[in-house]
């Protein structure tokens, strides 16, 4: 038999009077189990008479025993009982024990309750999705510029034009490790390098020298450098400008795109994953919009377990990125330091994140949502052929419980834009605009 009370800060206290056959049982389980370890001169270890060996065993080190080995069970039943979701583990306390009673509390840390009225009332606006001629000409423009070729050219240096380069840098006179290269293609205005490098080389001609000053950023990534003045020698030997091709069916064929063969349906293709781009953004733009004015409006004392909880699953996010990105930076480390910086930095998106869930877990309670093994099947199905993976590997990494919360805050939000939407027409979200 259990008791539920919902006390403050986020916690409940769950109070089990545990059955007296079974907390009988539980003693003499208790006591068989201590008196293995008793010695009764005279005796083997454990093989004394019962009397004997409870002179020897303190009644209330039984009792403790007994209480320790069914608190677990007790503790799940109780759960179970009430459907009390447990977020971090529960404090034990004994409220009453004797050889005829045990009546055990836990405190549970426990959701928070979620304070949050006319939700319905907050509004969804998605911005009208447009796109030019002029963007989709940029997108071709880039399509020449992967195909362009290099041409020598006479006269000087110009933005936009490949200059082939020997430098050396020097701080203080000092050449520093790593400031030297030998016929460099640098493209002017590409900003690969140091902020007032390549400006300082247009006007330079061929096999004309020249000695340029710059300051490296304060946040440079080599803590030696950052900040500090230095005076490169430059020598041009080549000047080089981009031919951008016209495109035709080779380029077309290059490119690779299934039934695309010319000119136009290459605009169209562009103008449509442009379209889809840009619906994406205005859906991402509202939907982040009415998360603000949701937790704007939602009162909510959150955990610092929860908060807790949610920075490491960041910070482990963090970690798998980095390890894979910082291969090519051996003295990099992500260390417990680093860590703790990182906690520091990402706890105000993390306490969002955690309000944002409890908000739309609660909303989905009112609005009786709810998702079917159907819904599910189909969305590990989705998953699958958008992966090219078997359903089962799928699975296997995401779990059901996941899952199935993911999918009910997607219909939760659903419901809030359903709510007096003010959405884009299908044909402004498609316009094209001449300019």
């Amino acid at each position: 038999m259990s008791e539920y009370k919902k006390l403050e800060n986020a916690k409940a206290e769950l109070k089990a009077t545990v059955d007296t056959e079974k907390w009988k049982e539980a003693q003499k389980k208790a006591f068989r189990k201590l008196a293995k370890n008793v010695t009764v001169k005279g005796f083997r270890k454990g093989a004394a008479p019962e009397n004997l060996i409870r002179k020897q065993i303190p009644e209330g080190q039984i009792l403790l025993e007994a209480a320790e080995s069914l608190a677990q069970g007790e503790l799940e039943a109780a759960v179970a009982e009430h459907k009390v979701e447990l977020i971090d583990r529960p404090e034990l306390r004994i409220d009453a024990i004797d050889p005829e009673q045990l009546v055990l509390a836990f405190e549970c840390p426990v959701k928070p309750d979620v304070q949050i009225e006319d939700y319905k009332d907050l509004g969804y606006k998605e911005d009208r999705v447009r796109v030019t001629e002029k963007e989709i000409q940029a997108e071709i423009d880039k399509v020449r510029e992967n195909k362009a070729e290099l041409e020598l050219k006479e006269g000087a240096v110009e933005n936009g034009d490949v200059a082939v380069i020997d430098y050396e840098g020097f701080i203080d006179g000092v050449a520093f490790e790593g400031g030297k290269g030998e016929n460099h293609e640098l493209e002017i205005g590409s900003g690969s390098f140091i902020p007032g490098f390549e400006e300082q080389l247009i006007g330079m001609n061929s096999e004309e020298e020249k000695e340029i000053k710059v300051t490296f950023p304060k946040d440079y990534h080599a803590d030696e450098l950052a900040g500090k003045e230095a005076t490169f020698k430059v020598t041009v030997h080549e000047v080089k400008t981009k031919v951008l091709p016209e495109i035709d069916e080779t380029i077309i064929e290059e490119l690779n795109i299934p039934e695309v063969t010319n000119l136009e349906e290459l605009k169209k293709y562009i103008k449509n994953g442009l379209t889809q781009q840009r619906k994406r953004e205005a859906e991402t733009k509202a939907r982040n919009e009415l998360y603000d004015k949701l937790n704007e409006k939602a009162v909510i004392e959150v955990p610092e377990v929860m908060i807790k909880q949610e920075l490491d699953g960041m910070v482990n996010e963090y970690e798998r990125q980095f390890t894979y990105q910082m291969k090519s930076a051996p003295g990099f480390k992500f260390d417990e330091k680093f860590r703790d910086t990182l906690r520091v930095q990402l706890r105000d998106e993390a306490v969002k994140r955690v309000r944002l869930s409890l908000i739309l877990e609660e909303i989905g309670r009112r609005e009786n949502i709810e998702v079917t093994d159907a819904e599910l099947d189909a969305e590990y199905k989705r998953l699958a052929e958008q992966y090219k993976m078997e359903v089962a590997d799928v699975k296997r990494m995401l779990p059901a419980e996941f899952l199935t919360s993911d999918l009910r805050d997607q219909k939760t939000l659903e419901v809030l834009k359903g709510t007096k939407t003010k959405k884009a027409s299908k044909k402004e979200e498609e316009e094209t605009e001449t300019e």
